[in-house]
């Protein structure tokens, strides 16, 4: 065994023996495609922190010749169907980390590389390995990989299967145009070579970007791609699932419904998905918190936002609205610098985890808290956005009023809110004014889970915000333009829309808020209901 080639499973029970949600699953899909020359060849990108990394140790472990895996997997769900001990630890595994040893490369003191490229620096280390694993076989001078497989496979029969992280590291790095060539032929050696397909029993590759256009698609176009916004079969392992995560809430004695608040939000394929190492940082440390900034930074989204493509602060102000924008996902090129729109800022925010991605309706949006925390020190730190963050800073005290049964502040933020968020559009569209009350309200993520058109008795509520912790009154928003905001509590109390919290009991405000086109103002009122 090896460090790349054919290593052990010491990464995977590591893992496995801490808090492993069973995604072993995962290898039932890839075993489907093993040596299918359609399917064979995956890649696969994700945001940080959406467990790339523990997937290809639980598949070099599973497939790798150099581990004894039968004890590790016979707990898990794999070991129950038909192809598992058949394709259990019977093939050659080449597995790297293209950002770890492409870091290793770059620390070493220049004077004394002894490769000046990164590639010929990762080529050297696993031929070597292969010299020691199959000694018995003359590889020559040549540190080519794809030459010491197609040996191995020409005299021994042996397939491989390839794992590489990271695999678009070298885009995000906007290494050299060299190094870049390099990069290419090295791909190329690899997943286009006629004579070497045959030897590959797999390829499995992952990163934070799709595939880049033109250039690097040409090297790749015999992959079949799954991204955030076309998972296929990979769905549910793109994230923790909503069974999971309730499963994990029970083991841990945590609120459900406060982690789907904080974590929930990305829609891909039948899942709703969660961030996997935020919901385990949550329900081991019992904090529910973001935990996304300790290992990124707002400044990806304020470095978009920026950009001043047209219309695109009118969208971000609806998405802090808590809105859907429409996006053109088929634009952008998958590079980390070819912005000409903002469907292609928004889209590589999609990609990156920052905005997620309804396939249905072409739109995206602010998934939870913890990133909509994001988007708010985005937003902190831009003039442009001096108005939003005030209203966004003001709303912790709206609520407050709200409480209180404060009708007159209430109408004058909302007042503020509505001619901020429509400053581009139509003031008058009811959306608009959804959207201002969102974002007027909308220090209540903090307290409340906040559901929209909610099936409500004998109709549908427009917000209802339901208390994530006791003590905390319920609210039911109607909101009626060019009608009396007494109609809007009126169809409250006549559609009985408090039958919506079936399983609450206690205070609730009725909210009725309305809007005059001619004035522009807002007028509310708020009744206390003990259900």
């Amino acid at each position: 065994m090896g460090t790349f080639l054919n290593p052990n499973n010491d990464n995977f029970l590591a893992e496995a023996n801490s808090l492993y949600v069973d995604k072993t699953m995962l290898i039932d899909v890839t075993n489907r495609y093993l040596n299918d020359p359609t399917f064979k060849f995956i890649c696969l990108s994700r945001p940080r922190r959406f467990g790339k990394s523990i997937a290809e140790d639980m598949l070099a472990a599973y497939y790798s010749k150099g581990a004894d895996s039968k004890e590790l997997f016979s707990k898990f769900k794999i070991s129950k169907t038909a192809s598992y001990e058949k394709n259990l630890n019977k093939f050659n595994a080449i597995k790297f980390d293209m950002n770890a040893l492409f870091s290793e490369w770059k620390c070493l003191n220049p004077d004394n590389k002894k490769e000046k490229n990164p590639l010929a620096y990762i080529s050297r280390l696993i031929c070597e390995e292969f010299c020691e694993q199959f000694a018995d076989i003359d590889f020559g001078e040549n540190n080519s990989i794809s030459a010491f497989i197609q040996k191995v496979y020409k005299e021994k029969g042996e397939t491989f299967i390839i794992i590489i992280d990271e695999y678009d590291v070298m885009v995000r790095e906007q290494v050299s145009q060299e190094d870049f060539d390099i990069y290419l032929a090295f791909l190329n050696s690899l997943f286009k070579n006629a004579e070497l397909k045959p030897a590959i029993s797999l390829a499995y590759l992952t990163g934070i970007l799709p595939i880049i256009r033109d250039r690097v698609q040409s090297k790749m176009n015999n992959f079949k791609e799954y991204n955030m916004l076309h998972t296929g079969k990979f769905a549910e392992f793109t994230g923790f699932t909503t069974e999971e995560v309730k499963a994990l809430c029970e083991e841990y004695n945590c609120s459900f419904d406060e982690c789907k608040s904080w974590y929930d939000g990305y829609k891909v394929g039948d899942f709703e998905i969660y961030n996997p190492q935020a919901v385990v940082n949550a329900v081991v440390t019992g904090e529910f918190r973001s935990y996304w900034s300790h290992t990124s930074t707002y400044e990806v989204i304020s470095d978009k936002i920026k950009m001043n493509f047209d219309g695109i602060k009118d969208d971000v102000i609806t998405m802090l609205g808590g809105g859907k924008i429409d996006v053109n996902v088929g634009k952008y090129k998958n590079t980390m610098s070819d912005f000409f729109s903002k469907d292609d800022a928004f889209t590589f925010l999609i990609h990156l985890g920052y905005l997620a991605y309804d396939a249905e309706e072409e739109q995206c949006y602010i998934p939870n808290r913890e990133i909509y925390k994001e988007w708010e020190y985005a937003v902190e730190d831009d003039s442009d956005y001096a108005e939003t963050n005030k209203i966004i800073k003001a709303s912790k005290n709206l609520l407050k009023e709200t409480l209180s049964g404060n009708e007159d502040a209430v109408a004058t933020a909302l007042d503020a809110s509505h001619i901020h968020v429509t400053s581009n559009r139509s003031y008058n569209n009811e959306e608009s004014l959804q959207s201002a009350i969102y974002l007027a309200f909308i220090y209540a993520i903090n307290n409340y889970t906040i559901v929209k058109e909610m099936t409500a008795g004998k109709g549908f509520a427009d917000i209802v915000y339901i208390p994530l912790k006791a003590g905390s009154p319920a609210l039911i928003v109607e909101l009626k333009h060019n009608k009396s905001v007494q109609t809007a509590l009126n169809q409250i109390k006549d559609k009985q829309y408090f039958d919506c919290l079936a399983n609450y009991s206690g205070e609730i405000l009725f909210v009725g808020i309305s809007y005059d086109e001619d004035t522009k103002k807002h007028e509310c009122k708020i009744e206390k209901f003990v259900k």
